[in-house]
């Protein structure tokens, strides 16, 4: 009996010493996003727009040099656009932030967590899920590392998200009014 206990013991020792060296190997690798950049790309019928949306927080989970997890919150209140100036700028600002695109003043945050990332050489396979305007949705994409920094381009169908202003996907004779279903963001990551 006495055998059979000091085995348990010994074995529970064991498998608490492994765990906790496991734990200890996990790092949060927090991103600097003061110099992290998202830019992002509308495109519509007669041409298209662009911008930046700044990172409030941001942190890569990492065993090791891999990847195993993370979580990113853009600040939807920042959305500033970069191609035009004035008025024209303003307005388009405006129009972004309203319940006809974005809604930041219900939604001010967006949302990416990676669920799952497959090494590839300094590139990941990475599965996650973006949130927008409060809707969960699967993206995948790959995520270039390097050891300062990481770069992604992902194309988001603004649909999914309940983003429907102006979609001829959903409204006809928009003619040239039409703005496509799709955005590009274009984001770099400095640790």
């Amino acid at each position: 009996m006495k055998k059979n206990v000091l085995k348990a013991l010994g074995a529970t020792t064991l498998i608490l010493t492994l765990i906790a060296f496991k734990a200890n190997t996990m790092e949060k690798k927090k991103v600097n996003v003061n110099e992290s950049k998202i830019e992002w790309t509308g495109e519509k019928l007669t041409g298209s727009h662009e911008g930046t949306i700044q990172l409030k927080d941001g942190y890569f989970m990492m065993d090791g040099d891999k990847i195993t997890g993370g979580k990113f919150v853009m600040d939807m209140t920042s959305i500033n656009v970069t191609d035009l100036s004035g008025e024209s700028k303003g307005k388009l600002e405006g129009h972004l932030n309203s319940d006809d695109f974005f809604g930041v003043k219900n939604y001010p945050e967006a949302t990416l967590e990676i669920k799952n990332a497959a090494k590839k050489g300094n590139v990941y396979g990475i599965s996650g899920e973006l949130t927008i305007k409060g809707k969960t949705k699967p993206v995948n994409f790959d995520l270039t590392m390097n050891s300062n920094s990481a770069t992604t381009s992902l194309t988001i169908d603004r649909t999914k998200y309940g983003i429907r202003y102006g979609s001829g996907s959903f409204f006809d004779n928009l003619g040239d009014n039409t703005i496509y279903d799709e955005f590009e963001l274009d984001i770099t990551l400095k640790f």
